[in-house]
């Protein structure tokens, strides 16, 4: 083989790894501070303030969109730590009856269902790996999901305010 040649395949291959997998194993992920100044948690999930009004205060809670089907299906599935002012919301379309369970769910928490006005219907607890649905007391278009036993640190309760 001549020189040229050489130099050739020698280009060719360098060519074929900047391409291959390890090449691309080897781009660094962005870390969750990137992801969340972005508006977009490491789950991929789109990141919003709630407020919950209570009658000592405002809460706020940065909170993950739990939008699609899919989304929804997940939810909180598999996540092992949660900050205090951390949330999940589950938005409908419409007003409905829902129902909530824990499947795979390892953290306690508080299932917050919310009226078409904003107003807290009902809290429930969430048990860790339970498979009976809790469920809103009336039509919801939304849930929001905190850690458990935060609602009743922060005297969130029934017709407290809920925006998003």
């Amino acid at each position: 083989m001549t020189s040229i040649g050489k130099l050739s395949l020698m280009a060719a291959s360098a060519a074929l790894m900047a391409c291959s997998p390890q090449a691309a194993e080897q781009v660094p992920e962005p870390t969750q501070a990137a992801a969340q100044q972005d508006n977009v948690s490491p789950a991929g999930l789109e990141i919003i303030p709630v407020t919950v009004t209570t009658d000592d205060g405002t809460h706020v809670f940065t909170t993950e969109v739990a939008a699609t089907t899919e989304e929804k299906a997940r939810g909180m599935m598999f996540r092992t730590e949660m900050a205090p002012d951390e949330a999940m919301i589950f938005p409908y379309n419409v007003a409905e009856m829902l129902g909530f369970w824990m499947r795979n769910t390892v953290l306690p928490l508080d299932i917050i269902f919310i009226a078409e006005d904003g107003t807290i219907i009902n809290i429930e607890d969430g048990v860790p790996y339970n498979e009976t649905s809790v469920r809103s007391a009336a039509p919801a278009v939304a849930v929001l999901e905190i850690i458990g036993g935060r609602a009743e640190e922060l005297g969130i309760e029934a017709g407290d305010r809920v925006e998003w």
